[in-house]
């Protein structure tokens, strides 16, 4: 089972058992412990979570931290537990914090059972910072947070890589928070910023006060039109991919409508720069189209391969000697890499004939 179907599972029994769960160990046995092993980790192995951790803090003897999660015999992810009933918003990590700087562990986690806040030291060495990185709600498991938690999973846990991007993590988090926040109520010099770029007269307070309910207006129909947009895209790409393998020779494509992304353009360069070794990469050539970019050999009638990089899943389209193409899941533009030898194979089938 995938990490995404553990956490879907244990996503799906919230609402079945939460009225049920007042207390902080039934919280543990219900949700956190099966979270834990969803992660790959063994509760029961003691080599691998130990529940009850203690470390003397100065003159505070004995306290505990709910679980440590260990590696090589040294605390690697420390873990405080509340009631799935508490507002987390409300709780302090204390314990975490004085742990933190005393142990050998680089994360501190404060959870309810559904509320997760992973904690590192971003803003200062060995002092936990007090904003989270990451958040996850179990009772709503997207695909973004899947995509993080399986760098914390027991087969894959990579410090280096966690730590390289809490960082963006946090601050993106905090900016989103505040970007919901100004939409549903814009503070004052929200307000102004944009006042002053669309009105040449004094800021007053009744113009203010008028610009605070245009700007949110202004802000909620930029999100509606930017949906509106996406759609309308996602849906017109659909219906040309149609036509395209319905009846490819009569395709037309509107110009206008077509953008060619960052990561299109990363794509054709990582491509090129796989087939410099066994070509003059100056007969790789791109054209994009509205369902997908397609990198060629000197023409259309020559398809390297397609970069299908237009909805949420990306997708390498690679090529076999009759021509028939097989569509890639990839997570990163950079995973193009990984079938290098299928891309020169490619060449060496049009060179043949």
């Amino acid at each position: 089972m995938d990490l995404i179907d553990k956490l879907k599972n244990i996503s799906e029994s919230i609402p079945k058992q939460i009225d049920h769960i007042e207390t902080e160990e039934a919280t543990k046995n219900a949700f956190v412990m099966p979270f834990l092993n969803a992660l790959g980790y063994n509760v029961f192995d003691p080599t691998e979570v130990v529940p009850e951790f203690t470390a003397d803090v100065g003159t505070k003897k004995g306290e505990k931290v709910d679980y440590a999660i260990m590696r090589e015999g040294s605390p690697t992810i420390l873990i405080e537990c509340k009631p799935c009933i508490n507002d987390l918003d409300k709780e302090h990590a204390s314990q975490l914090y004085r742990y933190f700087s005393v142990t050998p562990a680089r994360f501190g986690v404060l959870t309810n059972g559904i509320i997760y806040k992973f904690f590192t030291d971003i803003e200062e060495p060995n002092k936990m910072d007090v904003k989270p990185f990451l958040e996850i709600d179990m009772s709503e498991v997207r695909d973004v947070h899947v995509k993080e938690l399986k760098k914390f999973t027991k087969s894959a846990f990579d410090l280096d890589e966690i730590l390289t991007t809490a960082s963006e993590l946090k601050y993106t988090g905090e900016m989103k928070k505040i970007i919901a926040s100004e939409m549903a109520d814009p503070s004052e010099d929200f307000v102004k910023f944009f006042a002053k770029k669309v009105y040449s007269g004094p800021i007053t307070e009744r113009v203010r006060l008028k610009f605070t309910g245009i700007t949110k207006t202004a802000m909620n129909q930029f999100i509606k039109d930017q949906v509106s947009a996406r759609l309308t895209s996602a849906l017109e790409a659909s219906n040309e991919e149609k036509k395209e393998e319905e009846a490819p020779e009569i395709l037309v494509e509107d110009k206008n409508k077509i953008v060619t992304t960052e990561d299109e353009w990363e794509g054709y360069y990582i491509v090129k720069a796989i087939l410099h070794e066994v070509l003059d990469a100056d007969r790789v050539a791109m054209k994009d189209t509205l369902s997908y970019c397609a990198i060629n050999l000197d023409n259309t009638r020559k398809p390297i391969c397609r970069l299908r990089f237009n909805s949420k899943q990306k997708y390498l389209g690679l090529f076999d000697e009759n021509k028939n193409e097989e569509k890639i899941s990839i997570e990163n533009v950079k995973d193009i890499y990984n079938y290098s030898d299928r891309l020169k194979a490619t060449i060496d089938f049009y060179d043949k004939s």
